[in-house]
């Protein structure tokens, strides 16, 4: 066999022609410096709707951005065509760093996250009073995500003329969630969503909520202009709506201090299999001195931990503890229950 040195005579190698004609392939990506920012809006079978300047653009994700994905409220950059035009594609070349994040799994067995929002500010539970009834579990499963994912909570609980809200409200008291008690007059007439938007202005927002409980509804009437397919009657035996938004989509706020807020789809369940309960306890600043004698790799539940002197020392409110406590605990059972 013939061994060529580095400054082999040309003439002397066989280079197999390159049959397609193109370059060779390379690991050097370009940096893309000159690439414009942008918003994703909302995200529909692989087309990104995204918002650069003033501009609506349609954009796919670059192929070198591998599994990563864009979802609804990240901040991207974007070459090619930003004109906006009908039938133009622009490309995402890079997501920025997220500042939050809202997570879920399919079950609390399912090992697969998947990200509904980032760079919410603010997670809005939505749930009804009565028609259909409330599920204090799976508002617990919404109140670990946004702990664990870096998003404040609020409660708005909607057709209180169909029920009263004191049970539910006792049930939350300890958390300090902030909360809104709308009916379904309010809706009508516009009060709910001039009460709910005090909360909004100058933040993004995501909304989580049951099929059939109203988020979509309030969310059109936050966002008149964006108006969204209206929402599908309460089933009478099943108890359950109808899903009216089948993607996130994030909407301006025309308000003073402006804002977001994002419609998500109606959620059935909320699995928390991803949630590191290590970071929930940062929703419970006076408790977070008390875990410094705990055991390693405690779960702040069981016979050892130092949280149960904390309290009993009188340093927080043994209400406190036993709200965090039940939080935890949504892990371990089914949304249902």
């Amino acid at each position: 066999m013939r061994r060529y040195g580095k400054n082999p005579d040309e003439d002397d190698i066989r280079v197999r022609p390159n049959r397609k004609g193109n370059r060779p392939r390379t690991n050097i990506r370009p940096k893309h410096e000159d690439a414009s920012e942008g918003m994703v809006l909302t995200v529909d079978r692989g087309r990104l709707t995204c918002l650069v300047g003033d501009r609506t653009v349609i954009a796919m994700k670059a192929r070198e951005l591998g599994r990563k994905a864009a979802v609804v409220g990240d901040r991207v950059a974007l070459v090619g065509d930003l004109s906006g035009a009908k039938d133009t594609l622009a490309r995402i070349v890079r997501i920025e760093p997220r500042d939050s994040v809202l997570r879920r799994t399919a079950d609390d067995d399912d090992p697969y996250e998947r990200v509904v929002v980032a760079n919410a500010d603010q997670l809005a539970v939505v749930t009804a009073l009565a028609d259909p009834e409330p599920r204090p579990r799976l508002i617990d499963r919404c109140l670990v995500a946004a702990y664990d994912g870096g998003l404040e909570p609020l409660l708005v609980l909607t057709k209180s003329d169909l029920a009263p809200p004191d049970e539910l409200l006792e049930m939350y008291g300890a958390l300090g969630v902030p909360y809104i008690v709308t009916t379904r007059e309010e809706f009508v007439d516009g009060r709910a969503a001039d009460r709910v938007l005090e909360h909004l202005a100058g933040r993004t927002t995501a909304f989580v909520g049951h099929s059939g409980v109203g988020k979509t509804t309030l969310v059109n009437a936050l966002v008149p202009e964006e108006r969204r397919r209206i929402t599908g009657h309460v089933n009478a035996v099943t108890g359950r709506g109808r899903h009216t938004t089948t993607s996130a989509l994030a909407l301006p706020l025309a308000v003073e201090g402006g804002g977001w807020v994002i419609d998500t789809p109606g959620v059935r369940s909320f699995g928390l299999n991803h949630v590191d309960p290590t970071r929930v306890i940062n929703a419970f600043p006076d408790l977070v001195p008390g875990t410094e004698d705990c055991p390693r790799a405690c779960s702040h539940d069981e016979p050892d931990c130092a949280l149960d002197a904390w309290v009993e020392a009188g340093h927080a409110d043994p209400a406190r503890l036993l709200s965090l406590r039940r939080l935890l605990a949504t892990r371990e059972r089914r949304d249902g229950d």
